[in-house]
């Protein structure tokens, strides 16, 4: 119970920053203090966080312990299992996509850099 309100709350943050964007200096870009680690890329990527979603449709695991201490999945744009920032996180540590996980949406922006 108390990983499944620490991830409710992880994704509310997600949401609270993305209700806010203020533009960045360089280029308009909405600023993101959200960081995405791809594995199979080496690549990090800024990411806006959108709302919660129903548990229907393709979702892809996003585990929230990365090499810079936030979160990171294994698919990023480009790659064939990539599908478009709707994310699963394993709340109930099962190894299962199911009810008592956490589902939601983030899209990846590129491009990816090398450092977060």
């Amino acid at each position: 119970m108390m990983r499944r309100i620490t991830l409710s709350a992880f994704v509310l943050a997600l949401g609270l920053v993305a209700a806010t964007p203020a533009l960045a200096a360089s280029g308009g870009r909405p600023e993101s203090p959200i960081i995405i680690y791809v594995t199979s890329q080496d690549l990090y990527y800024d990411s806006i966080a959108g709302p919660e979603l129903p548990a229907h449709g393709r979702f892809q695991k996003l585990e929230l312990t990365g090499p810079h201490g936030g979160p990171q999945t294994e698919f990023g744009p480009g790659d064939q299992g990539y599908v478009g920032g709707r994310w699963w996180v394993d709340a109930n540590e099962n190894g299962e996509m199911d009810d008592g996980d956490v589902f939601f949406s983030c899209p990846l922006l590129g491009p990816g850099r090398e450092n977060p």
